[in-house]
């Protein structure tokens, strides 16, 4: 980078590149042995801070050590005996050149990729970039990928860089596109015209128009995928559509991803990214007897069972206070009812805490009652702060409101959309053998089941009306999700929000596109 800023020319750059070291599970495993985390780890800068020769001094012990292994496997070993690094009349080894015909005949998977030789001595697997000097939208020197080589497909991409300072007027892009709601949407058309497009990509992309001042040709995407790679090496959806030159741009919900931005181009993010899981959602059950819950039912018992008891006592102490007022004093005791039920009722009337007008003479009386309404203070209090919370746990139960809380519980089933970038992203943390939670585990394990048929979708329509008539959890984009929501006619759908990593909305071009950059200045207008 000091070079760039202080050069005052172009300049370009060349430089080897490591295709398997985005796989993760490729990067940290060799030969059934463990890379250490320090290597593996993409957020520690794993590949700046490393120099290619560190990677090739790996690969070349490990590369001898399965040269050693197959000869000695093989049985076709080479006495050294004759070598001795003191002596200067020593023979050549006889297993010399035996041993350099199985190193390169051995195939290895090393930190810098796949090492297969030719019969000349060259590896057929090596990959180069080629970047160059340009401005950025900070109009300031920066450095962009113009190319890629390798020795199958040659050089990808052009060298040339076709910079437009001001406007594209007078210029018509061919866009490929991918119907996703609330992004890209068909308009209410009249007959006969073309079809058109509403949503808010197509909002930004009008946007552009009218800034920039070119038009365009939109079409929908055949295979209605947003772009992944195949084993072959090549690619479907919108990002093969631009690979293969047959549209300039792609607009749609297309998320930027290092595998897509390995073999396209994109501009400034416009739109943040994250996960929502969207549900339906859990009917109210109205129960008539929620009010006897906060207790349990010998609590109750026990609580009937003390009124009449303590109604008895007041009754007994009642009719003992007037006996002894009587011989006492020879007058009658004052007119208050002294019956078993008044005793009872003013009991009950004392716990429900609607107080009562009888005449405590005696002290025992006062003991009894006293002691009866401290215990309808403690019961009251404790009914009160229990209902309380049976409420409010009941209302949240079987919430989801996140990944952990999902990757918790067996009742509902969820899934995403087969071979999408949410699909790669669990498969990519679900078996990474670093990964210290076991969530992202449990979460693959049921979106990968029967290799995605049972509870994945094949479309992100499909994944919202499964969540809207069958008990399931759709995992996608939140913008899609919370419009489907908003939507929705019967509200019965909602969302929980899970962010999911730094990675956000953008257009696709193709490589060495001379429109990214004036893309990426202008959606800040």
């Amino acid at each position: 980078m000091e070079l760039i800023h202080s050069s005052l020319g172009r300049m370009t750059i060349i430089r080897q590149v490591f295709p398997l070291w985005r796989d993760t599970n490729v990067r940290c495993m060799r030969n059934n042995h463990r890379i250490s985390s320090l290597l593996c780890d993409p957020q520690e800068g794993y590949l700046q801070s490393l120099e290619v020769s560190n990677l090739y001094l790996y690969d070349s012990v490990l590369m001898l050590a399965n040269a050693f292994y197959r000869k000695l496997e093989d049985r076709k070993w080479h006495s050294m005996a004759s070598l001795n690094c003191m002596r200067k009349s020593t023979k050549p080894w006889n297993g010399g050149w035996s041993m350099l015909d199985t190193i390169q005949k051995g195939r290895i998977s090393g930190l810098t990729g796949l090492m297969d030789f030719r019969a000349e001595g060259s590896n057929s697997h090596v990959q180069f970039e080629i970047l160059g000097t340009s401005y950025s939208e900070t109009f300031v020197k920066d450095v962009k990928r113009l190319a890629s080589w390798d020795s199958t497909r040659g050089l990808n991409g052009s060298l040339k860089e076709n910079r437009i300072e001001s406007g594209m007027h007078g210029v018509t892009l061919k866009i490929v596109t991918l119907l996703e709601e609330p992004f890209v949407m068909v308009a209410e058309n009249i007959l006969g015209q073309p079809k058109r497009y509403k949503g808010f990509s197509i909002d930004v992309l009008d946007a552009l128009t009218k800034i920039l001042g070119f038009k365009y040709d939109i079409y929908q995407v055949g295979d209605g995928k947003y772009g992944s790679a195949l084993p072959n090496g090549s690619w479907n959806g919108m990002i093969g559509e631009l690979i293969g030159k047959r549209a300039d741009l792609a607009v749609s919900a297309i998320t930027i991803t290092p595998e897509r931005e390995s073999v396209v181009d994109f501009s400034k993010r416009y739109l943040d990214y994250s996960v929502g899981i969207l549900t339906h959602k859990s009917e109210e059950k109205i129960n008539i007897f929620s009010l006897l819950a906060p207790f349990d039912l010998a609590v109750w018992a026990c609580i009937a069972a003390a009124i009449p008891v303590v109604g008895i006592m007041i009754f007994l102490l009642r009719r003992i206070q007037a006996v002894r007022c009587h011989s006492n004093t020879g007058h009658s005791p004052p007119p208050t009812s002294t019956s078993l039920q008044s005793a009872i009722w003013i009991v009950y009337g004392a716990f429900v805490q609607q107080g009562s007008d009888s005449i405590l003479g005696s002290v025992a009386l006062r003991i009894v009652m006293g002691s009866w309404w401290l215990f309808t203070l403690i019961v009251c209090s404790s009914y009160t702060a229990n209902l309380a919370a049976y409420l409010t746990v009941s209302r949240m139960d079987n919430a989801i409101r996140s990944f952990q809380d999902l990757s918790k519980q067996v009742d509902l089933a969820y899934g995403t959309v087969r071979d999408s970038a949410v699909y790669e992203y669990f498969h990519a943390k679900g078996t990474n053998p670093l990964e210290q939670d076991s969530t992202f585990a449990e979460l693959w394990k049921v979106i990968n089941k029967n290799n995605g048929f049972d509870n994945s979708v094949s479309s992100p329509s499909e994944g919202i009306r499964k969540a809207k008539r069958e008990s399931y959890a759709f995992l996608w984009d939140m913008a899609v999700v919370e419009y489907a929501a908003l939507t929705d006619d019967d509200c019965t759908l909602t969302i929980a929000g899970n962010s999911m990593s730094t990675r956000g909305y953008g257009m696709a071009l193709q490589h060495g596109s001379p429109y990214r950059d004036l893309f990426s200045q202008k959606y800040a207008i």
